[in-house]
């Protein structure tokens, strides 16, 4: 039964029915504790590659909506303004997104996050399928296609907060980066499937296209709140022999290690504010890098499949269904730097200095794309993927694993309800970069490529400045031996004490 107080509307969260059922017939009665997280991090993972899929089709129906198609596209997009109203859809769900995911990590730290996170990949699911029902329904109406994706945006933004949220109260940071950095593949494959189901199904009409992410996401919601288990005194998790303070509401997470038996005295329960997550130190910077990050990251999102089928390739251009299947290979890359990026950040024990390093790289990456890409098909891959490395490395490593750590700052002193905050927080501040990018593809883009290339540059190499303090404290901290990655007046008075940017 849930219950909350007036002050604080916590919710007391109750053991799964699926968890409940799939106990009733093993032997012990009881799940173990890696059992319970293997668990959790399928269904974060598997949950999160929804999310991104129902965001694809859009991308792939870009040239098919718009006025370069053979058929004559699909009004209102089909006139020579068409793109700019594509990319003002997309800025339109990018900015909801990024507004709810503040207001979404402020509740996730106060709500039941198994019934949150399933509301929104319902609402997903929903307003994906009711952008599809266009095409059936013979819609025209440009604020028809506005309403919708603003209400997704809304629904999508529940996701992130939550999903991180919920793996970090299950996984301790001594391997956090490792495991994030694989864990973070969702948003690439999330990509890629999304991608494969709009495209195959578009042969059929675009509306399909959104009809099948749709039933993919509504599906797994409802598996979700079936099984999910959002921390370990929800189900009384055991491990090593002991059990973990069953009196912890969920969403609580314990600085350093979720387990260690020196914290199971108590927790503080009161949620922490919006500005006191902010001063947590290493949230600003990295919030601001990632904006410049998810500008260009969302840019590729949104745009490469109709960049791809818009300039020749080897002398010729692709349709829209091979460019969309082609486009896979820059998340493809993405996969592979996120899981890169979090081993590499493991064993420097530097988030901001491997952060900045594939920043700095992607810079060269962008660049070789655009003037070589089109050489060959061979070619065009090789660069395509090495650009999704670099990309979508960093990215996936502050949304992932930078924020988590932030979360469980130990600058909290035992406030353990900062995660989804914290993580709303950065990735909110990075999705109005992403909601910038696409929007300023679409006018950009009329006039030349060449400028959306150097624009996508330019952030990055803004999106690594903003790291540099952080990576000379991160140096000094390697060189000398010193816990203090972030000087005592970063912090504020209520958490000045020896802190480092990640614990």
């Amino acid at each position: 039964m849930a219950s909350w107080t007036s002050s604080q509307f916590l919710y007391e969260e109750t053991k799964p029915w699926g968890i409940q059922f799939l106990e009733r017939f093993k032997r012990s009665g009881r799940l173990s504790f890696k059992q319970y997280q293997a668990l959790v991090f399928l269904l974060t993972f598997v949950a999160y590659i929804a999310f991104h899929a129902a965001r694809k089709p859009n991308s792939i129906v870009k040239g098919t909506l718009s006025a370069s198609t053979i058929k004559g596209g699909w009004a209102p997009f089909d006139g020579p303004d068409g793109t700019a109203l594509l990319g003002q859809i997309d800025l339109a769900f990018l900015s909801v997104y990024a507004v709810g995911m503040f207001v979404a990590g402020h509740l996730g730290d106060r709500l039941d996050l198994r019934t949150f996170l399933t509301i929104g990949m319902i609402g997903t699911g929903l307003f994906t399928a009711l952008f599809g029902v266009a095409f059936w329904a013979d819609f025209h109406s440009f604020y028809y296609f506005l309403a919708v994706q603003v209400m997704a945006g809304w629904f999508q933004s529940i996701g992130w907060p939550c999903v991180v949220a919920v793996l970090g109260n299950w996984f301790d940071k001594k391997r956090r980066g490792m495991i994030m950095g694989v864990w973070s593949a969702h948003t690439s494959l999330g990509n890629i499937t999304g991608s494969l189901i709009a495209s195959g199904l578009l042969r059929y009409g675009w509306g399909w296209s959104f009809l099948g992410p749709s039933l993919l996401m509504t599906f797994l919601g409802i598996v979700v709140y079936l099984f999910l288990p959002v921390n370990p005194p929800t189900v009384e998790a055991e491990r090593d022999g002991t059990e973990i303070d069953s009196t912890m509401r969920l969403g609580d997470t314990i600085t350093e290690s979720f387990l260690e038996s020196r914290m199971s005295t108590g927790f503080d329960r009161k949620a922490i504010g919006f500005m006191a997550a902010w001063r947590i130190p290493g949230v600003a910077p990295f919030a601001f890098c990632l904006f410049f990050t998810k500008l260009v990251s969302y840019t590729f999102l949104y745009w490469l499949p109709f960049y791809v089928s818009h300039n020749m390739i080897g002398g010729e251009y692709l349709s829209e269904e091979t460019s969309g299947n082609l486009s896979t290979l820059f998340d493809v890359g993405g996969v592979v730097g996120g899981v890169l990026a979090g081993y590499i950040s493991d064993q420097l024990d530097g988030r901001a200095i491997t952060a900045a390093g594939f920043i700095y790289l992607a810079i060269p990456a962008l660049f070789l794309y655009r003037v070589f890409g089109h050489i060959s098909m061979t070619i065009n891959v090789i660069l395509m993927f090495t650009s999704g490395v670099f990309v979508n490395g960093p990215f996936a490593l502050i949304t992932t694993a930078v924020s988590a750590d932030l979360g469980t700052h130990r600058s909290l002193k035992g406030n353990a309800r900062a995660l989804a905050t914290v993580t709303a927080i950065i990735d909110g501040t990075g999705s109005v970069g992403a909601a910038i990018g696409p929007v300023l593809t679409g006018y950009i883009s009329a006039i030349s490529w060449d400028a959306v290339f150097y624009m996508l540059m330019t952030a990055a190499f803004i999106s690594g400045l903003l790291l540099t303090k952080l990576i000379i404290a991160e140096v000094k901290a390697i060189l000398f031996g010193s816990e203090d990655k972030v000087a005592s007046s970063s912090s504020s008075p209520a958490t000045r004490a020896p802190i480092d940017v990640l614990i």
